[in-house]
C-alpha cells in the first residue's frame, strides 16, 4: 500500500463504520479485563456467552476472589483453556485489590504485570476503557496488516509498531476496531471477501477473491465433474 492510500483506506472504513466498538460485552474496566482475558484462543460470541451470567454476579476484583476459583471455572468451562484463564482471572484479580486499591489501572505497562495479561489485552484495555490510541494487534489486525501492505510485520509487535507510525489522525483512536472487524467480516484468512470489499482497489494483496458465482452462472456451467 502507497503512503497516499493510508488516509482514503482509512476514511473508508470511518465512514462505513463511524463508531465502532468492541464486540466483547463489559460494564466497567475490570470485566472488560476479565473479558479480554478469557477471549484469548477463543471468539468475542463465546466470551460473551459465558460471561452473560458471571458478570451479573461479579463486577468488581473482590466480588471475583469472593466467587473463588472452582466457581469461576464453572462459569467459564465452554471457553477454551478455562482452567489457566480461571487461575489468572484469581489472581490479577487478587493483585488488583492488593495493589491497586480494586481498580484497574490505566497504564499499560503496569497492566502488563497481572496474570494473563499481555500486550495486546493491555492494549485493548487502554483503547477502549481509556482511549488511548493504541494497536492491539490480534489475529485478524496482523492478517489485514501484512495482507493490504498497510502495516507488514513478521511479528505482531512489529505490525503494532508500523501501526503506530503510519496511523494519522483522526483514525488513530478507532484503528484497531475498523482493523479488527474489517478482518473478521471480510478480509478473512481462508477466502478474504474481495468482491465486496470496500478498500480493496487501494490493497496490495493479489489476486483478490472473485463475486461467488451467480445461480445463473452456476446452472449454466452444468454439474461439478465426477471425483477421479
Amino acid at each position: 500500500m502507497n503512503e497516499a492510500d493510508i488516509v482514503p483506506f482509512y476514511a473508508r472504513l470511518s465512514a462505513a463504520n463511524p463508531h465502532p466498538e468492541t464486540e466483547l460485552q463489559s460494564i466497567n474496566p475490570y470485566t472488560l479485563l476479565v473479558a479480554v482475558v478469557l477471549s484469548a484462543q477463543a471468539t468475542d460470541v463465546g466470551v460473551n456467552r459465558a460471561t452473560r451470567l458471571l458478570f451479573e454476579e461479579v463486577t468488581t476484583p473482590a466480588q471475583m476472589v469472593a466467587l473463588g476459583e472452582a466457581a469461576l471455572k464453572d462459569h467459564i468451562k465452554s471457553i477454551g483453556l478455562f482452567n489457566a484463564k480461571a487461575r489468572n482471572v484469581i489472581a490479577l484479580s487478587r493483585l488488583l485489590v492488593e495493589r491497586h486499591a480494586g481498580l484497574v489501572p490505566a497504564d499499560r505497562d503496569v497492566l502488563e504485570t497481572l496474570p494473563g495479561v499481555g500486550r495486546k489485552t493491555a492494549n485493548v484495555v487502554m483503547n477502549v476503557a481509556f482511549g488511548a490510541e493504541t494497536f492491539a494487534v490480534d489475529t485478524h489486525i496482523f492478517r489485514v496488516g501484512n495482507r493490504t501492505g498497510l502495516a507488514p510485520g513478521k511479528t505482531p509487535l512489529a505490525v503494532e509498531l508500523v501501526l503506530d507510525r503510519v496511523t494519522p489522525q483522526p483514525f488513530r483512536l478507532h484503528a484497531h476496531h475498523w482493523l479488527i472487524l474489517h478482518g473478521r467480516y471480510v478480509c478473512k484468512a481462508r477466502t478474504p471477501e474481495c468482491w465486496r470489499c470496500i478498500v480493496a482497489d487501494l490493497c496490495a494483496f493479489r489476486p483478490q477473491t472473485p463475486a461467488p458465482a451467480t445461480k445463473a452462472t452456476t446452472i449454466a456451467a452444468g454439474p461439478a465433474p465426477a471425483r477421479e
